[in-house]
């Protein structure tokens, strides 16, 4: 059971993580209105919006991202270990 609910942290924070990433390349690339960046913008922007309030971009350059998946994959680990620890 309890390793049921280490793989699921675990897959959720991958999950998280490459929305975040597909989510950059993609404002790259896309314009803002384009379907795809729509749907990682509705499922990253809420994350990000925290983090954009304390973090203001440098030069051009969004470091929120990044700050957010480090805080993700902290949560993960985190977690993970709570849950080894009590199994």
């Amino acid at each position: 059971m309890i390793t049921f609910f280490i793989s699921l942290i675990d897959f959720v924070a991958q999950l998280l993580t490459i929305l975040i990433i597909v989510n950059s390349l993609l404002s790259f690339v896309l314009p803002p209105y384009h379907n795809a960046r729509q749907l990682t913008d509705r499922i990253v922007n809420p994350l990000l919006k925290p983090i954009r309030r304390f973090v203001p971009p440098v030069q051009m350059v969004d470091f929120s991202p990044v700050i957010l998946i480090i805080l993700i994959q902290l949560v993960d680990w985190i977690l993970v270990r709570i849950l080894v620890s009590i199994y």
